[in-house]
């Protein structure tokens, strides 16, 4: 199993790690549909729905946990 980090795809992560889907969701991050190609990692995707740097550290850790 790969280490979970910002860096990785949305896609990667989901099949790593699926109920992150419920996380991210509640980050604002409810089309992640949008977010599955492998071009674009979690940290990309996040910043682009206006995350600050503070709440995707929170929201990685609370999907590693």
């Amino acid at each position: 199993m790969a280490e979970i980090t910002k860096d990785m795809t949305f896609g990667d992560l989901l099949q790593q790690k699926p109920e992150a889907a419920e996380i991210l969701a509640s980050y604002g991050l409810h089309c992640i549909g949008c977010h599955i190609a492998v071009f674009e990692t979690i940290e990309q995707g996040a910043k682009a729905h206006g995350l600050s740097d503070e709440q995707i550290t929170e929201m990685m850790e609370k999907i590693i946990a």
